[in-house]
């Protein structure tokens, strides 16, 4: 038997899985060199001894892995995470460096890494590399994304935001009635959506603690959890980017972006006071700076995934989760970072994303094809209609905005009928048996 014939499918799996996302990010790394910039692998490297970008992403992530670990060994690994941290600050601020916590978590990740492969065998060990390796897919997911970002804006001169504000008014330019609301709010409401939006991310990670709660005493991971829906919507969507790059409102219609030598790059400095006049859309020349990445909407995409991760969860979970997708959507509307119609392609694209994982856990047959096929279908379908239909959409707002909500809802209804059908039915109990009353004996008769 060769080396290969001995291993188990599930290893061979994982080992694939291993080399597919290594070749991606070396591959990334490459793309991002080209352009005189460091890429995902360079970034996270520098992060063992330099600030990292996000401290509470790095935590989160070894949050995420500690879920392999025992109580002891959770508070052991907390405690030298904090330590190193507090080491880390004391040098920069004798330095007056850059001041952000997170080393330590990386330290402990890693080092975990290296106990399990010098002083774990067997199960253990394959226990503790997967968790090690999920707390590192997350932070090498956000470092992929911003390669990805930077690449849209390399590649992607010309961008199509006339053609997404057109086709927007079939649904009355949401961004700018939104960003009208938030600034109405103030610094308050301001504040709320920025930390609601910045920090979807620890959101997801609250989530798939309570989805891996039992993994260190099952000693097993779920079929499937909330982390996996995640980091494949973030590898998929970027592509997309690259073939309708679009970079949203307050850059293409407001003050986002300005060149590097003070140039302003809008269309015009509207938002969000007044839609964008009704007029024949072009390609649009813009900067080389800012990430084409606002179709579809990854934001949406996310907090839609959350909620969907969130309906099986305790009720306070539930109203998390609710309020995590109402916010970002307000933030993604309000902050101008998207249009109205992005949302609507991200809510499909999470939904297909999340039922092609699932069906693929459980098995694929003709409903799961079916539900994927039909929301792939969708999605192209909408981004097909923005590119190509949006005066005609523009000119029917009371024919193409209800149709595009409708085609949004009928994603939404087919994954819910789906998914019911594959939940286990519950055995009805049967209903006692009806014993006869008993009869009273009859009385003898008198002699």
């Amino acid at each position: 038997m060769t080396f290969a014939a001995g291993l188990r499918p599930r290893a061979i799996l994982w080992a694939t899985a291993a080399a597919v996302t290594l070749g991606f990010l070396i591959t990334l790394e490459i793309a991002a060199r080209h352009y005189g910039l460091p890429g995902p692998v360079t970034n996270q490297a520098k992060e063992v001894i330099f600030a990292p970008k996000s401290g509470p992403l790095l935590y989160a992530s070894m949050a995420l892995m500690m879920v392999v670990l025992t109580w002891r060994q959770r508070f052991i690994a907390a405690g030298a995470a904090i330590g190193i941290d507090v080491i880390f600050f004391l040098v920069r601020w004798a330095a007056d460096a850059k001041m952000m916590f997170g080393n330590g978590a990386l330290w402990v990740m890693l080092g975990c890494a290296v106990i399990a492969l010098t002083r774990r065998t067997g199960q253990e060990r394959t226990l503790l590399l997967k968790g090690v390796g999920l707390g590192l897919l997350l932070v090498a997911g956000r470092k992929t994304g911003d390669t990805w970002l930077l690449i849209t804006s390399k590649t992607r001169p010309n961008v199509l935001d006339a053609y997404v504000a057109t086709a927007d008014h079939a649904l009355g330019n949401p961004s700018w009635l939104a960003g009208r609301i938030v600034r109405a709010t103030g610094t308050v409401g301001t504040h709320i959506l920025d930390y609601v939006y910045i920090q979807l991310a620890v959101a997801a990670v609250a989530v798939a603690l309570y989805q891996l709660r039992n993994v260190a005493a099952e000693r097993r991971f779920p079929r499937h959890h909330l982390v996996r829906t995640f980091l494949v919507i973030g590898l998929l969507g970027p592509a997309i980017y690259m073939i309708f790059p679009v970079v949203g409102p307050v850059f293409a219609y407001g003050t986002g972006a300005f060149g590097t030598g003070g140039e302003h790059w809008a269309i015009a400095n509207i938002w969000p006071n007044t839609p964008p006049p009704l007029s024949a859309p072009h390609p649009v020349l813009y900067d080389d700076i800012t990430p084409r990445n606002c179709m579809p909407s990854l934001h949406t995409a996310w907090a839609t995934a959350i909620f969907i991760h969130t309906r099986k969860g305790p009720r306070a979970l539930q109203y998390a989760g609710t309020f995590w997708l109402v916010a970002t959507l307000g933030a993604t509307l309000g902050f101008g970072y998207h249009y109205g119609v992005d949302l609507i392609a991200g809510v499909v694209f999470a939904v297909t994303t999340e039922a092609a994982l699932r069906s693929h856990e459980r098995g694929w047959d003709r409903r799961a094809i079916q539900l994927v096929a039909y929301g792939t279908t969708v999605f192209a379908a909408l981004l097909a209609s923005y590119r190509y239909l949006p005066v005609l959409m523009a000119e029917n707002p009371w024919f193409f905005g209800p149709l595009l909500i409708l085609a949004m809802t009928s994603v939404l209804y087919s994954y819910a009928r789906t998914t019911k059908h594959w939940e286990p039915t519950a055995l009805k109990p049967m209903p006692a048996r009806q014993q006869p009353e008993p009869q009273p004996e009859p009385e003898p008769e008198p002699a």
